[in-house]
């Protein structure tokens, strides 16, 4: 049975709040918040400073992913009494990378209305600016902060076609750009860091170049990296084949060479040895 939301039943909306500039707030989101009954928040300590900017007096509750799964149950009884409420999280668009998928799920499966409002979300900004292709991509949000299943996780996206968007810390941004070279190679990436904020900055090019230029990160960041536009699967690809493509996208002799051998599963001294036979 279908769903359709407008219907006149008490509402649960989701309000995108300012990633960084206080600015982008929404008139309507602004008017949203006002005419809810009670908001729940990630930190409510942050979101009063929100509404405390923008005037607003109203009941908050904090709602994050320590008592997501609990909290829903506070969300309904709201809505079983004819209450409209509204959930906002600390920056950007609830439930994406942050709580409010479970009150969301909830809601619709007890015939309430969930209507979530258009507005700020740092991966939109970041994939336009980035100058890769907008077109399709794939939103990741963030990596496992352990290693070993950080790098698990960026294996099974190797061969994705799609533009594909990280969000990262700035305690592991370094990390997660070197995995990603190491194991999809020295590809095009745009660094994102404190978008809409006074010291926003954009980094782009090639992987290694990056690397180079980000040596203090500081702030919030999102990865938009190219995808796998050439290669369907590296065992259908000749090894030499694959280091002259390598080559023509500007990459370096040895490092086409070595990224190659990693790719292949064969010693980089087998892979020097059969360029250079073909070199002669």
């Amino acid at each position: 049975m279908s769903q359709k939301s407008y219907d006149g039943k008490p509402t649960l909306y989701l309000v995108p709040t300012p990633i960084g500039n206080l600015g982008d707030m929404t008139y309507r989101g602004v008017e949203t918040l006002k005419n809810s009954e009670v908001i729940f928040s990630e930190d409510t300590r942050e979101s009063k400073k929100l509404l405390d900017y923008f005037d607003i007096k109203k009941k908050l509750i904090a709602c994050h992913k320590f008592n997501e799964d609990d909290v829903y149950l506070k969300v309904l009884d709201y809505l079983n009494n004819g209450f409209d409420v509204s959930i906002i999280t600390d920056r950007g668009t609830p439930s994406i990378s942050d709580p409010g998928y479970v009150s969301v799920f909830k809601v619709i499966q007890n015939g309430y209305n969930v209507v979530c409002l258009p507005g700020a979300t740092a991966f939109t900004p970041a994939i336009v600016n980035s100058g890769l292709n907008p077109n399709k991509f794939l939103f990741y949000g963030f990596l496992d902060s352990k290693k070993s299943a950080k790098k698990k996780e960026i294996e099974e996206l190797k061969l994705v076609k799609s533009t594909i968007i990280f969000y990262e810390s700035p305690y592991r941004v370094i990390e997660t750009i070197k995995l990603i070279k190491e194991i999809m190679g020295n590809r095009k990436i745009s660094v994102s860091r404190e978008i809409s904020k006074k010291h926003e900055e954009i980094y782009r090019g090639l992987i290694d170049d990056v690397l180079e230029e980000l040596t203090e990160p500081r702030g919030e960041f999102v990865l938009v990296v190219e995808g796998n536009n050439d290669i369907e699967n590296y065992d259908d690809i000749d090894i030499l084949d694959h280091i002259n493509l390598l080559i023509k996208k500007g990459i370096r002799d040895k490092d086409a060479i070595k990224e190659v051998s990693k790719l292949h599963n064969i010693s980089k001294s087998e892979v020097y040895k059969m360029y250079l036979e073909v070199k002669k």
